[in-house]
Parts: structure tokens; C-alpha cells; sequence
């Protein structure tokens, strides 16, 4: 941050944002997308589309306070389908609004629909973005904020001014053609992004940038900055020149605060932090936003060492597991083609929603529940539309076992779970008498490093069809994901939501008609 007079002003990677939010006086807010490709805001001095809402890259921001009931009407104008989804929101018994493969029939372009989620029971900083057909490679992107209510304030004085970034890596070709590369040739995966873009604006320092980004604050106010990494393949490693940052919160947890030079904020993940502009040594301050150093060797996850996660405030250390699931992940080829694989299964995405299916026909014709090994690893590589059954009010432990040469991060839909254990090598019974178990922090989407472990305990109280997935995108798009089923039998009371009155259909089921739902809108 720089001076000039009383004011100072920071040189980002883009120029500045005009956010436009929809607000309505109370608990529903409605919004209206449309979603298209566009070539004129382009972030590098290349020929690319990205895709825009309502002609911005990135798309505007959600503004939100705990329980609203957000309304968001997608007009599809490209050429290919379409969904969204809501990073870290958990949408409570309502699996019906996730956004992703398993849960919706894609938007079809030239039509619309419309999403109704309630921000039940959360606070904090999160993020949207397209879920299907790569889209995410090439925008779509924007910013979500929680807000907590007026009668639940905060633990940490209120900020003059709150500023989203999002910062992430950038390929400068066409989605296409990347995507078509990734199905067919082996090399396509190891190709590096070009840049690092924040709020979808390219470096300062870059010749082949646009625009930056630039945001004016006042000599001696503290500022919250919602940080989120929405990009597909690199970790990054974020500070602020001559500033310290005051770490308060990350995907609807409030942390122990703790002060930080430097911030590692991995694929997926979210953040939020507090400067306090309090040099005046320069007319400007820049922010440095770097790839995080993947050399394994280099890392220290011993007793004693910094901890890769934030601390928390909430004890795991008497609850008593149900379930355990053991995901080794890797490169492989299935069928002749480049795929990732969970346990040697690669996903296979149906055209049928799994959550469609599974409320139709219990799953007849779409999936085979408990074929996914969540133990061991198949013994050939195929591919499986891979559910598995996640026992309702359970505490599970899932162990995410990286045996690739490059970091990953992991997030499960409809949950946050408790971050308590990271190592090296493979993961054994024996790793629990290391779990951090005292003050683990809840968060949806951990980092998981190269050829190490990391487990985390999840309560499942939140009944539905959840997607358990790589955040590295191409991994996903390659088939590193599954899902878990989370139901319970007895409908006294009802554990879910009902289907939305709008609800698509497709596939198996692209003729059918629902009758008509026993709720029209949420209880807020």
C-alpha cells in the first residue's frame, strides 16, 4: 500500500471491479444471469472467449447474511450446457441446488433456470463457478459473501472496507481445445498455465496484461480481504508488501487469529484476513501473488512444525467413527485414454443425474450403489459412476492418499470437515496417534501434497447426494471425484427437501413430469 496525502492505493493485476449485486429489503435476494461467451475482456494479449456474466469477468458478487434465500435465474446464451455451483455452501437438506453433475440436469443453451438456495447456519467467504464441460478453465467465475447477522457480531472489530480477490492461474488458449487435448493426449496434462490472473486481470509487472487491479484505502483503517484460489491447477503464495496480515477466518469458520507475512492459499481454498494500512514508505504497496514451491522435500510436516492448516476452536477428540474411506489417487490410462483415477476407478459421468435417479428409481439404471471400493484399490483401472453410502449422523474419516507428483486439494459438497492429519509417504492406522484432534479447523476444500496423506473427520447430518471431488480441475474433468450418498430411511421428520417445482429432467428421464411439490418455497 502506498501514500498520497491521507489516502494510498494498491497496484493489484487489474483494473478496478464495478460489482453489481442485486439486494431486496430481507432474507430473499434475486438475481438475474446471463451467461456468455466474449471475447473483449480478454485478461492477456491473446484471441480467447471467456465466459461472463452479465458482460463481467469475473461475475458479481453474492452478498448474503446468514439465512437469506438467494433466487439466481441463469440464461444460458453459449453454445454448450451449463451449471453452476456454490463453493462451501452447503445447501442443508437440499442437494437439489448444488450445481454439479450429480445432483442437476445441465441448462441448455438458450434456455433458463433458476437456483434457490438458503445460506442456512453460515457466515464467511466462498465462491461460485460453472461445474460442467471445463467451463471454469475459461471464467465464470465470481465471489460469494456471508455476512454474519446484525445480533452475532463478528470476533474482530468490523473492518472499514471488506475487498474480494480471486486470485488463480490462467491458460490463454481456447477451453475447447485444452479439454480436447486432456481426453486424447497423455502430455496435455503436464502443460503449465501462463499466468497468474487476480480478479481475472493480468500481473502488473506483465507486458502482456491488459489491465490491474488497484484499490484505494486510507492511511490507518483496517481492511478485510476475502482471498479465494479459484484457479485449475497451482498453489499460491500470497502477501502483501511491508504488511502483515491478521488471519480471521476461512470457508465459514472463524480461525484462532494468528498474524502472517505470507498466506498459501491452495486450489479451491478461501480466506479471509485483516491489513491494516500502516506504512507510508512508498506511493504504492503491491501485492505478491506467486506459485507456491512444490518441492516435497522441502516441506516439514513433523511434530513441532508450522502448521499447514489454521487452528480452529472446536474439539474432535472424543467423537467415534463410523465409517472410514481410503482414496488413493494417481494417473492412469482406462480404455486406451489419459484418466485420473480414485482407488483405480476413473468417474464416468452418466447423462442421468445421479440425485434425479436415485429420487426416480433408487438409482436403477444410473449407478450400482457400494461398487466403489472405499478400502482398497480395484485391481485394474476402469472406469465406474462410483456412490457410496455415507451413514447418516456418522462421523466419517476420509483419508486423501496423493500419489502423483503434484499437489492436489479435495473438498466434499454439503459439509465442512475437520482437517486432522497431514504426512508424507502412505498413510497407516498408526498416523491417528498424530491427528491434531484438540482445535482442527472446519473448512470444505484441504490441500493434499505429493506423494502424502491428509484425513479429516466429517459429522454427516446433511442428507442428500454429495460430490466428493479433485478441485484441481483437470483432475476432476479426468475422473478424480465420487460421490456419497447420505440418506436415512425414515420419513418422520423428512430428512430433505423435496424436488424444486422447476426441476430438469434428462437422460433416462428427459420425458418425465414431476407432480406438483409439496412446498413451494423454503421455511427461512
Amino acid at each position: 500500500m502506498a501514500f498520497s496525502s491521507n489516502l494510498n492505493w494498491i497496484p493489484l493485476w487489474s483494473a478496478l471491479l464495478t460489482v453489481f449485486v442485486t439486494r431486496v429489503n430481507g432474507i430473499d435476494i434475486y438475481l438475474d444471469w446471463n451467461v456468455s461467451l466474449n471475447d473483449g475482456l480478454i485478461p492477456l494479449l491473446e484471441d480467447q472467449q471467456v465466459v461472463v456474466i452479465n458482460g463481467m469477468f469475473p461475475g458479481p458478487l453474492i452478498n448474503a447474511t446468514t439465512d437469506d434465500v438467494v433466487h439466481v435465474n441463469v440464461f444460458n446464451y453459449m453454445d454448450e450446457p451449463l451449471l453452476f455451483t456454490w463453493n462451501g455452501i452447503q445447501q442443508r437438506r437440499n442437494s437439489w441446488q448444488d450445481g454439479v453433475s450429480g445432483t442437476n440436469c445441465p441448462i441448455k443453451p438458450i434456455k433458463n433456470w433458476t437456483y434457490v438456495f438458503q445460506m442456512k447456519d453460515q457466515i464467511g467467504t466462498f465462491f461460485y463457478f460453472p461445474s460442467i464441460n471445463f467451463l471454469k478453465a475459461s471464467g465464470g467465475y465470481g465471489p460469494i459473501r456471508v455476512n454474519n447477522r446484525d445480533n452475532v457480531p463478528a470476533p474482530f472489530p468490523q473492518p472499514e472496507a471488506e475487498f474480494d480477490l480471486l486470485i488463480g492461474d490462467w491458460y490463454s488458449g481456447d477451453y475447447k481445445h485444452f479439454r480436447k487435448m486432456l481426453e486424447t493426449e497423455e502430455s496435455a496434462y503436464d502443460v503449465t498455465p501462463d499466468t497468474i490472473l487476480m480478479n481475472g486481470m493480468g500481473p502488473f509487472i506483465d507486458s502482456d496484461s491488459l489491465w490491474y487491479e488497484t484499490f484505494t484505502v486510507e492511511k490507518g483503517k483496517t481492511y478485510r480481504f476475502r482471498i479465494s484460489n479459484i484457479g485449475g491447477t497451482l498453489s499460491l503464495n500470497f502477501r502483501i508488501q511491508s504488511h502483515t496480515m491478521l488471519l480471521v477466518e476461512t470457508e465459514g469458520s472463524y480461525t484462532n487469529q494468528i498474524t502472517l507475512n505470507s498466506l498459501d492459499v491452495h486450489v479451491g481454498q478461501s480466506y479471509s484476513v485483516l491489513v491494516t494500512a500502516d506504512q507510508n514508505d512508498a506511493d504504492s504497496t503491491n501485492l505478491y501473488i506467486n506459485p507456491k514451491q512444490l518441492y516435497f522435500n522441502r516441506w516439514n510436516l513433523t511434530t513441532g512444525a508450522a502448521r499447514p492448516n489454521p487452528q480452529g476452536s472446536f474439539s474432535v477428540s472424543n467423537i467415534a467413527l463410523s465409517q472410514t474411506f481410503i482414496l488413493q489417487s494417481s494417473r492412469a490410462e482406462v480404455n486406451g485414454q489419459p484418466r485420473l483415477v480414485v482407488n483405480n476407478v476413473s468417474y464416468f459421468t452418466p447423462d442421468t443425474p445421479l440425485k434425479l435417479a436415485d429420487h426416480l428409481t433408487n438409482g436403477t439404471g444410473v449407478y450400482e450403489l457400494e461398487e466403489f471400493p472405499v478400502q482398497s484399490v480395484n485391481f485394474d483401472t476402469l472406469y465406474g459412476t462410483s456412490v457410496v453410502s455415507g451413514n447418516y449422523r456418522g462421523w466419517i474419516e476420509l483419508v486423501f492418499q496423493n500419489n502423483m507428483d503434484d499437489m492436489d486439494s479435495w473438498h466434499l459438497d454439503g459439509y465442512s470437515f475437520f482437517v486432522v492429519g497431514f504426512g508424507n509417504g502412505h498413510w497407516t492406522p498408526d498416523a491417528r496417534n498424530t491427528y491434531n484432534t484438540i482445535d482442527p479447523v472446519a473448512r470444505s476444500t484441504t490441500q493434499v501434497y505429493p506423494h502424502g496423506w491428509t484425513a479429516v473427520y466429517a459429522f454427516l447430518d446433511n442428507p442428500g447426494m454429495w460430490n466428493l471431488r479433485s478441485q484441481t480441475l483437470k483432475n476432476w474433468y479426468l475422473g478424480l471425484q465420487l460421490y456419497i450418498r447420505v440418506y436415512d430411511p425414515d420419513p418422520n421428520p423428512a430428512k430433505e427437501r423435496p424436488p424444486p417445482e422447476n426441476l430438469l429432467f434428462c437422460g433416462l428421464f428427459e420425458y418425465q413430469s414431476l407432480a406438483p411439490a409439496r412446498h413451494r418455497h423454503l421455511n427461512h
